[in-house]
């Protein structure tokens, strides 16, 4: 296959996944912008902020259950191919550095019973919650503009966000972002054992 097809079906790959989530976002009834006066783009938050969502089990979970750890968010769906790809590094880097304090959550852009069946499926071994209309736009405060899946967004453990990409995430990036704040967290831990 020539260089110009392998672009293009990528381009088309992408352009459906984007598409796909989307439709997935009104699926789930977030709610539409107004058609009037055009939406005035705001900077990014720079925190973790304050939210509950539900999980599998129908248990409120509060973000504030993550206070003092470095937190991975990952939104993501069933229906989603490049979030499905990606979910086995979320796995193997929540079993490699969960004992360092780093937390990722998945939030589901899906319908419960969906993610239900998938995680029945293809177990997890980090927190899954169901997205509501608010965590749809709570994304979009995040930093994704174009509200595609997967979405992902990084916290240190003073909950402030170090990084965001609207995509998938590569093993390198994630590596290299995780790793330089668990190892500044831990040169600070024994510069404070030291003195």
């Amino acid at each position: 296959m020539s260089a110009i097809r392998v672009g293009m079906v990528i381009l088309l790959a992408g352009g459906i996944s984007v598409g796909v989530a989307i439709v997935g976002q009104r699926w789930i009834g977030a709610p539409k912008p107004d058609s009037g006066l055009p939406a005035r783009q705001s900077a990014p938050l720079q925190t973790l902020p304050d939210f509950g969502l539900t999980d599998l089990a129908g248990s409120k979970v509060s973000s504030e259950a993550w206070a003092g750890k470095v937190v991975v968010i990952n939104y993501w769906a069933s229906w989603c191919p490049p979030c499905v790809r990606e979910m086995p590094l979320f796995i193997e880097t929540q079993e490699a550095l969960g004992e360092a304090g780093v937390q990722v959550v998945g939030i589901a852009v899906d319908r419960p019973e969906d993610v239900e069946a998938f995680v029945a499926q293809y177990p997890v071994n980090y927190p899954i919650l169901v997205a509501n209309p608010e965590a749809v736009a709570l994304s979009k405060r995040l930093g994704n503009r174009v509200e595609g899946l997967p979405f992902t967004v990084i916290f240190d453990r003073r909950g402030r966000r170090v990084f965001s990409r609207t995509g998938e995430v590569t093993a390198a990036e994630l590596k290299a972002e995780l790793g330089a704040l668990v190892d500044a967290e831990g040169s600070a831990e024994s510069d404070e054992d030291a003195s």
